[in-house]
């Protein structure tokens, strides 16, 4: 079983990303990889602004354009979003909560990049499926307000509730966006003890890493290809 899982996109060789699993090896990740405070909203903030802060930085988004930059987000559920210029020239990590969703995290994701949607790679990581993400009307209706046609993205089940496609919604807004190259979206980390993390099956958990990196040399941290 792979420690780490890779995009399958065809990014430039400058460019290295993953997900963590459960069975990463201690030291899998760089010790100078900085983490943002994610609060379920929409900023987007650049990596250079995280490492200078004395305290972390309240955003579920962050961009990085200069060799050796990364970007990173962590996640048990939620849905972790990568972002890569075609050419390498500039990345980004989301972390994709149904509130930052709602509230325009991936559009402002698109937006604080200087590369054309048109232009961009996206990867949407491991989270949890259709299957066992049920909601309630708040959450439908919180959705819907934004966008009805999101309505495609929510099945009912026979105990009244909903069973929400993150990956769709996700898909829906990059598309909107003017995105066309997404890849990913066919794990359910709820569903798959083995390998991820999961705060609605577990509650308490750990979290899996998603991240992504401008090297600074061709075989810079060659455990992630």
């Amino acid at each position: 079983m792979m420690p780490i899982i890779t995009p399958d996109w065809q990014a430039p060789h400058n460019v290295a990303a993953g997900t963590t699993t459960k069975q990463a090896p201690e030291g899998a990740l760089p010790t100078e990889l900085q983490f943002l405070k994610q609060v379920h909203g929409a900023r987007v903030v650049p990596i250079a602004d995280v490492r200078t802060a004395r305290t972390p930085v309240a955003a579920d988004a962050v961009t990085g354009n200069q060799p050796g930059d990364h970007c990173a987000v962590r996640t048990a559920d939620c849905l972790p979003i990568l972002f890569c210029a075609r050419d390498g020239s500039e990345i980004a990590a989301a972390h994709g909560g149904w509130r930052g969703v709602v509230a325009g995290v991936i559009e402002n994701t698109v937006a604080a990049l200087d590369t054309p949607p048109a232009d961009l790679l996206v990867w949407l990581g491991p989270a949890i499926s259709q299957d066992a993400f049920e909601v309630g009307d708040d959450v439908r209706d919180a959705f819907l307000a934004a966008n009805p046609v999101d309505d495609a993205c929510f099945q009912p089940n026979d105990r009244g509730r909903w069973q929400a496609d993150r990956y769709s919604l996700a898909r829906r807004r990059l598309h909107k966006c003017g995105v066309r190259t997404i890849s990913g979206g066919q794990w359910c980390t709820y569903s798959d003890p083995e390998r991820f993390y999961s705060y609605r099956r577990d509650a308490d958990t750990g979290r899996m890493v998603t991240f992504i990196h401008l090297k600074q040399a061709p075989d810079a941290w060659a455990i992630w290809g």
